[in-house]
């Protein structure tokens, strides 16, 4: 595992090596950023930030985390559209993999970036920018093209949010799905398929008592119902700063009130949404036993050709499972049998076992970029078909 600490030896690392891949923050539960050479870890590089007021947008390294990029933006005056529901990812890390948070006509992390930079196979830089051919194959990319160093992301003003916890929500209320998931800026429903809660992220104070059959939680909630709230970021509709209200938990704890658990997600078409989530429920006995909760989002499409969203707005569907293989394989297995008839995508960095076809014109990047499959391993070879 190597530690460089500057460009120039980032440069000469990769050239040298066989195989090489980058780490980022490390939460991913599966083999994408395995390799059987040499792992980056850029930790020991440049802390870069920096900001363009009149543009409206932010280069920062690719070793920089949400949590530690979006107190100095918007001390700047400016927010990011969207953030995970863990801030404490890297930024590389979470564009190259799809990564998301929620809201109605608000895309994925990788749709704000607006350039690129990275050290390809044989050591020397190359800069993408929005426009370029080759970006939309270079920003959901899996470290399949190179060692990411930096990224210029779009920004937005400053905001503040309110977020309020509802409990109860009835499975009839799904037949008005749009109408709530468009109910905030950013809404969440959290779920064993089951009970129901939904996490609402507001603008505006929410007045409605009785909103959808549900009550107001009496305190602050954990996503899981048994953890307690206290890593969980400012609930009962106290407005505060956008990035200390979009996710769900705060940077100074752990990033799982859990930790012991496996992950996957499937992203479906917005249009087939309520019909997969009511399929779902009608198999909730059988997935119960090992799920520790689910949370359901909505995410707008882009149109980076690698990207679980490319072409279509989407609803992510994210299982949060206990911490034993043999029991989740095959209930994962059952859910996505249960959810093929809506053309599921994955999330690169979770657990799937079904592959969607990977686009010819990001099979010829990585050949063009790559020819001798320097950041290749056994997940990318398997996607590409090698």
């Amino acid at each position: 595992m190597h530690h460089p600490t500057s460009l120039d030896e980032l440069q000469r690392l990769v050239a040298a090596a066989a195989r090489v891949r980058a780490l980022g923050s490390g939460h991913s539960f599966n083999h994408v950023a395995d390799t059987t050479g040499d792992l980056v870890v850029l930790d020991r590089m440049l802390d870069l930030v920096e900001i363009d007021s009149a543009a409206a947008k932010v280069r920062v390294g690719a070793r920089m985390t949400y949590a530690r990029l979006a107190p100095r933006l918007h001390e700047a005056g400016f927010a990011l559209a969207n953030m995970a529901s863990l801030p404490h990812i890297s930024v590389a890390g979470s564009v190259a993999t799809g990564t998301h948070g929620s809201g109605e006509g608000i895309p994925s992390l990788a749709a704000a970036v607006s350039g690129i930079d990275l050290v390809t196979a044989d050591g020397s830089p190359l800069s993408l920018r929005r426009g370029d051919a080759d970006f939309p194959g270079a920003v959901v990319s899996i470290g399949a093209l190179g060692i990411v160093t930096s990224l210029t992301l779009d920004l937005v003003p400053a905001f503040e949010l309110r977020q309020y916890v509802r409990e109860g929500l009835p499975v009839e209320a799904l037949s008005d799905f749009d109408t709530i998931m468009s109910s905030g800026y950013s809404v969440s429903l959290f779920t064993d398929y089951r009970d129901t809660r939904v996490w609402l992220k507001r603008e505006e104070e929410l007045t409605t008592p009785d909103w959808y059959g549900t009550t107001a939680a009496d305190g602050p909630r954990h996503p899981l119902p048994a953890m307690p709230a206290d890593s969980c970021t400012v609930q009962l509709g106290v407005p505060g700063p956008w990035h200390e209200r979009l996710p769900h938990f705060r940077p100074d704890f752990p990033p799982s009130g859990a930790g012991d658990e496996l992950q996957s997600e499937l992203l479906v078409p917005r249009e087939h949404a309520v019909k997969a989530l009511r399929e779902l429920y009608a198999i909730g006995d059988r997935i119960r036993p090992v799920l520790q909760i689910s949370e359901v989002r909505s995410v707008a499409a882009d149109d980076l050709w690698l990207s679980p969203f490319h072409g279509r707005d989407s609803v992510g569907i994210h299982f949060t499972w206990i911490r034993d293989v043999a029991a989740v394989m095959p209930v994962l297995e059952l859910v996505e049998e249960t959810l093929a008839p809506f053309e599921p995508r994955p999330h690169w960095g979770k657990l799937f076992t079904r592959l969607p076809e990977c686009p010819e014109r990001f099979r010829s990047l990585v050949r063009r970029l790559d020819p001798e499959g320097k950041f290749g391993n056994d997940f990318t070879r398997v996607l590409l078909g090698e």
